[in-house]
């Protein structure tokens, strides 16, 4: 009895002591916005950052366009087929930072994408056609798949309770560089060409503060960051303590789940359109009202900074619905919010006047960036095993949806962009009802609740991405503690029933 006790104690001092309050799998049960506490909020500020920077370096071209135009003599049609290249790259570059993410761990995965794209942006610098334009843009792109490792570093450092809030806060404060790159640029651009730069030098000198920018935080990540709360990856597969993977199994089990195909789709239609936004915002109120370029690029930033609160907001309100409804309160929220953001971009592209359209615009990326929250508050469930194969193959749906509205409306001059705009509404309303055909059989789906024929627990769910021999290896215990640290998507009285029911069932001690 004596070294039983001995021995629990000894274990007991040997486990990593954290900064936070941590479950069974050493995630952060709270999240601490203003603290910088190894390893878990130096992650969370870590993924942001450089996620900013990428967004940054994306997206620094839009707002000096009607001046890289002249110089380049770029035509309608160049542009769109610039702003499609922009977001294309990132399709297939998402979906392979997820495998790399769930191989070779979310630190190298990002700081490798951030370093290998960088020399792109320098090269922005010396375009000197709308083909060599268009293959910057194309390349540069890639850099956006870092919000798959983001994505993923949050949901492996946090817990269920607080998943939604700091997936939201991280990405939501990542995509803020699409919005203060509108300011950015044109301020560095304008303080270049009154030093004395030509106005043509000017706009190719100002590449060179955002590639440096995205360069330092690749940096940043190799130094100070870490993939899981007990090390990285490499180590951890070293010791044992992490299971080395079978690649095919883990991309098997990724495109199978048919729910992460629909939140590929509805993801599609929110982050998408929040790209597709991002490329067209500063042209269309430029040359639709006649505005100054640094009007313009104030007025369109105005769409990209409300991430600094909105998709956080949809991270927060995820978890929250899960706290009282469970995973039918997430569904819930986020059908309701991405069509509500469809109804007002609807609007803004029938209102006419130019204060109306400010006002319309704010409302309307709100709920779109909100719902881009949501999403990746139901993502972490969907897989245990396969989470990077789900986050990426989300994140790539974002980027397919804005390739091809960007195709569909916004390419050449088939569509005026204000018609471009209201169709687009329309279809984020169509491309976000398949969520009603998402069903967890442990916790049920927006119109019905968990299986009533059988017992569905979370173990049963996520031990059905093992098999038997893997089971008898061991491979499968991580997922046990996520099934129960996953309980608490039941909701309030599906934990109620639960508890009730196992202390009826209770045998004596």
């Amino acid at each position: 009895m004596a070294s039983m006790e001995i021995s629990g104690s000894a274990t007991e001092s040997q486990e990593p002591k954290f900064s936070l309050p941590v479950d069974s799998e050493h995630k952060a049960t709270e999240f601490r916005l203003f603290s910088a506490a190894k390893p878990h909020m130096r992650a969370f500020h870590l993924s942001w950052i450089s996620f900013f920077s990428c967004f940054v370096s994306s997206f620094a071209a839009p707002p000096l366009l009607p001046i890289i135009r002249d110089n380049l003599n770029l035509t309608a049609t160049d542009i769109g087929n610039a702003g499609v290249a922009s977001v294309s790259g990132a399709v297939f570059a998402r979906i392979a930072m997820g495998t790399a993410c769930d191989l070779v761990g979310p630190r190298l995965a990002s700081a490798s994408l951030i370093l290998l794209t960088a020399p792109v942006v320098y090269f922005t610098s010396i375009a000197s056609s709308a083909t060599s334009f268009l293959l910057v843009r194309f390349f540069t792109g890639f850099s956006l798949a870092t919000f798959v490792s983001t994505q993923f570093w949050m949901s492996s450092m946090f817990s269920a309770p607080v998943v939604g809030q700091a997936n939201g806060v991280a990405a939501g404060w990542g995509n803020l560089g699409g919005g203060a790159t509108q300011l950015i640029m044109p301020l560095v651009f304008g303080l270049i060409r009154d030093i004395g730069a030509t106005t043509f030098t000017a706009w190719r000198i100002a590449f060179f503060v955002p590639a440096l920018f995205q360069m330092s935080t690749a940096f940043a990540i190799l130094l100070f960051g870490q993939d899981m709360p007990d090390g990285n990856f490499h180590g951890l597969k070293k010791s044992g303590e992490k299971v080395k993977d079978d690649f095919s199994r883990l991309l098997y089990n990724g495109v199978t789940n048919y729910r992460g195909w629909i939140l590929a789709l509805t993801y599609g239609y929110c982050f998408g359109v929040e790209l597709t936004v991002d490329n067209i915002i500063a042209e269309y109120f430029y040359d639709r009202f006649d505005l100054k370029l640094h009007t313009a690029g104030i007025i369109a930033a105005s769409f990209g900074l409300a991430n600094i609160v909105s998709r956080p907001a949809g991270g927060m309100i995820s978890d929250a619905m899960a706290k009282r409804f469970g995973m039918r309160g997430r569904l819930w929220a986020l059908w309701l919010c991405q069509t509500l953001g469809g109804v007002f971009c609807v609007i803004l592209g029938l209102v006419g006047s130019l204060s109306a359209s400010i006002v319309v615009m704010i409302i309307f990326s709100v709920f779109v960036q909100g719902a881009c929250g949501l999403t990746f508050g139901v993502v972490p469930f969907v897989s245990r095993r396969s989470l990077g194969v789900i986050s990426g193959m989300t994140g790539g749906g974002g980027n397919v949806g804005a390739v091809l509205t960007q195709l569909i409306f916004f390419k050449g001059s088939k569509y005026s962009k204000e018609r471009g705009i209201t169709l687009m509404g329309v279809m984020i309303i169509i491309c976000t009802l398949p969520i009603c055909l998402i069903y967890f059989p442990q916790w049920g789906g927006m119109f019905c609740g968990p299986s009533s024929k059988k017992i569905y627990t979370e173990e049963d769910y996520y031990l059905s991405e093992w098999n038997s021999k893997e089971q008898e290896k061991g491979s499968h215990h991580a997922s046990l503690k996520f099934a129960d640290n996953s309980r608490s998507e039941r909701g309030r009285r599906g934990n109620l029933a639960t508890g009730s029911s196992k202390e009826a069932t209770a045998p004596d001690v």
